[in-house]
């Protein structure tokens, strides 16, 4: 059995576990239990009252953070030669088609999100065991497959970010840095419950919001009331 450190019992001896805190004291808590030395990601952990197995109820999009995720995402554009120039100029950290296709083959995957316009996506479908588990791989659904490079570079520097459910039926997401200020934490936060509240399926039954909570990297998880958010 691991040994709990007397730091881990300080930090577990701040958060109630009988308690479920609104979002604003929550972002406030995440911040004072953190103890790495690093800038450490702040996470939220999201259970939905939905079956994944179902294709209708398979959530998976984008959301724009008020206040970005405090991480510069490294981009790879994959596109014909005429996008090129409109990639590099959005920022893009490589843009590319044959020669980056050949080094994921390889196993390279030194990158944040991939963006491809769509007369490429044949040449990268063979990607799929490679970048699928990964969640790098170019979806329509979630902005990375269009032939806007330029916006789809931009939104993602500027803070998008992609969410998909998994088979527990729970959304993970990075929704900023332990550096933020609380508000800009809880902010963040809030604009992806309500980007999830909005794309509540339709055949969904019951609670839909059943479980919130948000930690920080090696930070026990704190709950958060769900009536407080939606």
């Amino acid at each position: 059995m691991a040994t709990i450190t007397k730091k881990r019992k300080a930090v577990e001896a701040k958060i109630d576990k009988n308690k479920e805190y609104t979002l604003n004291d929550a972002a406030a808590l995440v911040k004072s239990i953190n103890t790495t030395k690093f800038d450490s990601s702040v996470d939220v952990h999201i259970r939905l009252g939905v079956d994944p197995k179902k294709a209708d109820q398979a959530i998976r999009g984008t959301v724009s953070l008020p206040h970005g995720t405090g991480k510069t995402k490294r981009v790879l554009v994959l596109c014909t030669p005429d996008k090129e120039a409109e990639a590099k100029a959005a920022g893009a950290d490589f843009v590319g088609l044959d020669e980056f296709v050949q080094k994921i083959e390889s196993g390279w995957t030194d990158i944040d999100v991939i963006i491809a316009t769509p007369a490429v996506m044949p040449k990268i479908g063979k990607l799929g065991k490679v970048l699928g588990p990964r969640n790098l791989m170019p979806n329509p659904k979630t902005g990375t497959v269009t032939n806007d490079v330029a916006a789809a570079v931009n939104d993602v520097k500027g803070g998008k970010i992609a969410f998909k459910i998994d088979k527990a039926g729970i959304i993970h997401a990075s929704i900023g840095r332990v550096s933020f200020e609380p508000a800009k934490i809880a902010e963040n936060a809030q604009e992806l419950i309500n980007t999830l509240v909005r794309m509540k399926p339709a055949t969904a039954k019951g609670t839909y919001l059943k479980g919130i909570s948000m930690a920080s990297t090696m930070s026990p998880g704190i709950a958060i009331d769900t009536k407080s958010v939606s």
